[in-house]
């Protein structure tokens, strides 16, 4: 595919190559030599370019995979070799980086698990389910994906995949989306002895059975097992303790916590030796919940693999690689991305807040009636003395006529002058403290800002988002980044015996 071409020579970012000035073909995407199947790792190519994929390309990609998807169970049943991938999150670039022989293992010759949350946050989620899809679609008995709770309706409206949909194509293509992730499978039971979730386990959840028996088919419920695969969290605790089997999970305002009572008495009545889950971003990429003793094989294992989550956390992305009944971490850090204007503005109504304030501040020199400032020397003393004197002119007249009351022309002044200077610092506030007026608005459900918070200034802003709490409600744990480490090595190895108290072995 050609790229736009450049004749002037004067492109800003000359490292940049500029990116496919119209979509793939679709003769390129989908090769007669490979059947109907798309060309994977040209499609990989042409979105690590910035390219694009024609509305009905995408869609005939979306339609072949939902074929494979309904055929698949609630509860996959694979053995290793595999490799585990926790969050993604719209960071495509850093998923090209996990696909890498290296970290995760090439497609072609690799088994692939995901636990979902594939979507939003980041800037690059559709190419993230274009790419996995069309690989999906290659290799259908190699790569799988369990359903995250971000793939549902309403955190995707609630932060940006929707958006993202909008602006790339259109109400048609999100729906579209919506309805072809409510297909995912829910769990997946690994080498016979592990349980792969996205969030964790349930009350109702007594046997992998109940999993089966869920109609998992549409958008996920507020309560009960569905939303608590998608939803719950271990406590975090060292010991997994806690006042009772189960604690309302407020952080998420909705599932549980569950610690290690819960735990071992799910994984002993399956016979199971660990839960593999996902959901909340780790330092290291991993954390390793050993309630039970540290030479002891995890109750709990949590794997994110997302690198420098958000483009400012700084953590380690992680993928878990099972091979020969042994179990492996390997991590892997971020890579550079091109940049996208905050809610996928275009610079245009990026710049509106920058030149509005200019002509604000002109409008405001313009009536201003004062002569302080710098640009004494260029105002014409004997107009501001003229003015000054009219004005009090004004002032005793119109004092004369209604009893002592303000003339209602300097009142009009002073109004206007008012009004300006509002405007002046409102849209000062809006450019110097831009980044977190968007981490405010996007915290905020209706996505308004509180009344009166511009004109507040930097401290309002500064409190008010020290003190909200809507957006932890939907997804806090995935904002809190924990406080050290809880595991220096960059990557450790767990030999699983033969019976079912495995020991670890470190590397």
């Amino acid at each position: 595919m050609d790229i736009l071409k450049d004749p002037t020579n004067d492109r800003q970012v000359k490292t940049l190559k500029p990116p496919p000035h119209r979509p793939l073909s679709k003769n390129l995407m989908f090769p007669d030599k490979l059947k109907n199947k798309p060309d994977w790792k040209l499609l990989k190519d042409h979105l690590q370019k910035e390219g694009r994929v024609a509305k009905e390309e995408l869609f005939k990609l979306v339609a072949d995979c939902n074929k494979l998807l309904k055929n698949e169970g609630n509860v996959l049943y694979l053995q290793d070799p595999l490799t585990v991938v926790g969050d993604i999150h719209g960071q495509f670039y850093d998923l090209l980086k996990l696909l890498e022989p290296k970290v995760g293992g090439n497609p072609e010759t690799t088994k692939y698990l995901f636990l979902g949350d594939f979507v939003d946050r980041g800037s690059y989620s559709i190419e993230v389910v274009i790419l996995l899809y069309a690989i999906k679609i290659n290799y259908p008995n190699t790569v799988y994906f369990l359903r995250g709770n971000h793939e549902c309706r309403q955190l995707t409206a609630f932060f940006n995949f929707k958006d993202e949909c909008l602006y790339k194509y259109d109400q048609e293509t999100y729906e579209m989306l919506m309805d072809s992730f409510d297909l995912f499978p829910l769990a997946c039971i690994i080498n016979s002895k592990f349980i792969a979730i996205h969030g964790g386990i349930s009350p109702d959840l007594k046997s992998i059975e109940d999993i089966k028996k869920l109609d998992r088919y549409h958008e996920p419920p507020r309560s009960g097992l569905f939303c608590d695969l998608l939803w719950s969290d271990p406590v975090d605790h060292d010991q997994g303790n806690m006042d009772g089997q189960w604690k309302s999970n407020e952080v998420r305002g909705c599932s549980w916590f569950f610690g290690i009572e819960a735990s071992m008495k799910f994984l002993q009545r399956n016979s199971l030796i660990s839960i593999i889950r996902a959901h909340e971003a780790q330092l290291d990429g991993y954390k390793m919940h050993r309630w039970n003793g540290g030479q002891d094989f995890p109750v709990v294992i949590t794997i994110f693999s997302a690198p420098n989550y958000c483009d400012v956390y700084n953590n380690r992305g992680a993928v878990i690689k099972f091979e020969n009944n042994t179990l492996n971490i390997q991590q892997f850090q971020y890579t550079p991305h091109p940049y996208l204007l905050p809610n996928f503005m275009d610079i245009f109504t990026w710049s509106i807040p920058f030149v509005a304030e200019k002509i604000t501040e002109m409008l405001y020199n313009l009536i201003q009636a004062g002569d302080q400032g710098d640009d004494e020397d260029d105002v014409n003393q004997e107009d501001i003395a003229q003015f000054k004197q009219l004005t009090n002119q004004n002032k005793q007249f119109n004092k004369q006529q209604s009893g002592g009351s303000s003339g209602k022309g300097t009142e009009k002044l002073k109004s206007k002058l008012k009004f300006v200077a509002t405007m002046m610092k409102l849209q000062k506030t809006l450019r110097e403290e831009s980044e977190s007026v968007m981490k405010l608005k996007g915290a905020c459900p209706d996505k308004r800002l509180p009344k009166g918070i511009l004109s507040a200034g930097k401290t309002a802003i500064s409190d008010a988002l020290a003190d909200f709490n809507v957006a932890k409600t939907a997804d806090i744990v995935n904002e809190k980044m924990p406080a050290q480490a809880q595991i220096p090595q960059q990557s450790i190895s767990i030999k699983k015996p033969s019976n079912n108290t495995p020991q670890p072995k470190k590397k």
